[in-house]
C-alpha cells in the first residue's frame, strides 16, 4: 500500500494553483471581452493614425480616453448588446437610434471641451453621447422628447455613477434656459434649421455641433460658433444622416 502523504501531496499542489492563480469569472470575462472590444472600437474606427478610406480621424486625446472608458454596451438594448462596438447606428427603440461610435467622438472633438465647461445636449436617446460628455465636462444638461426613453436614460446614467448628468423630459428645440448659456451645445436629431433658441442660450464664445436637413434631403453636419461679440459662423463639416428633430415646432 502506498504512504497516503503520496496521495495528499498532489492535492495539496492542485489547491495551492487554485488559490494561487486567479479565477475569471463570467461578468470578469465579459468585461475584460468588452474592454478589447472598446480598445478595436477606437484604433479601428476613430483613432487619426489608423482609420483608413478618406475618414477623418479623432485627434483628442481625451475625448479618445472618453470613449475607451464608457460601457457602449450598457447603452443598447440586449438584443443588441454584441454589436455594442460596431461601426454603426443601432436600433434603441421607439424609432430611435444610438449614434455610430465614430460620430459620437467626432462630435465631441468638434465641441473643443475643457473640464470646467457646462454642455447642453439635445436628444438624450439612451444617454450614451450623454456619458461620453460627462467624462470631459463639469455638467451635462440632457434633453428627450420621449418620455419613455428620457426616464430609462435617467435611471441608466444614475446606475452607471454619471452625477454630473441631469436628465429632463421635453422639447430640445427650445433648449434649456434655466441653466444656459452653455459653453457647448450638441443636437443628435437632425431639424431643418438651426433652432434660433438654441443659438441664443449659447455663450459668447460657444460651439454648438448639429446635423442640419429635412428628413428627405441631404443632412450636413454643422459647427456654428459663437464669437465674442454675439454674431455667428457656420461651417459645414460632412453629410450625415440622423433621426429627425421632432416636437411642436
Amino acid at each position: 500500500m502506498k504512504p497516503r502523504f503520496f496521495i495528499f501531496v498532489p492535492l495539496l499542489i492542485g489547491f495551492l494553483l487554485a488559490i494561487a492563480i486567479p479565477q475569471l469569472s463570467n461578468g470578469d470575462r465579459r468585461d475584460e471581452h468588452y474592454k478589447a472590444e472598446r480598445e478595436k472600437m477606437v484604433a479601428t474606427q476613430m483613432d487619426w493614425r489608423i482609420v483608413r478610406d478618406g475618414r477623418i480621424g479623432v485627434k483628442d486625446k481625451r475625448v479618445l480616453e472618453a470613449m475607451r472608458r464608457v460601457l457602449r454596451h450598457e447603452f443598447v438594448p440586449d438584443s443588441q448588446k454584441s454589436h455594442a462596438y460596431s461601426d454603426s447606428p443601432l436600433p434603441i427603440g421607439y424609432d430611435q437610434t444610438i449614434s455610430q461610435p465614430y460620430i459620437v467622438a467626432y462630435m465631441t472633438e468638434l465641441l473643443k471641451l475643457k473640464k470646467e465647461h457646462k454642455v447642453l445636449e439635445v436628444g438624450t436617446g439612451s444617454g450614451y453621447q450623454a456619458a461620453v460628455l460627462a467624462e470631459l465636462v463639469h455638467h451635462v444638461y440632457t434633453i428627450e422628447i420621449i418620455k419613455e426613453l428620457s426616464e430609462s436614460a435617467k435611471k441608466r446614467l444614475k446606475h452607471l455613477d454619471y452625477e454630473n448628468v441631469t436628465v429632463r423630459f421635453g422639447d430640445g428645440y427650445y433648449g434649456w434656459e434655466e441653466h444656459a448659456p452653455y459653453d457647448a451645445i450638441v443636437i443628435t436629431a437632425a431639424p431643418d434649421h438651426i433652432p434660433p433658441p438654441l443659438v441664443q442660450q449659447l455663450k459668447p464664445g460657444g460651439v454648438m455641433c448639429i446635423p442640419v436637413g429635412g428628413r428627405f434631403q441631404i443632412q450636413n453636419l454643422t459647427l456654428v460658433q459663437k464669437t465674442a461679440d454675439g454674431s455667428i459662423k457656420t461651417k459645414q463639416m460632412m453629410p450625415v444622416r440622423f433621426v429627425p428633430l421632432t416636437g411642436k415646432h
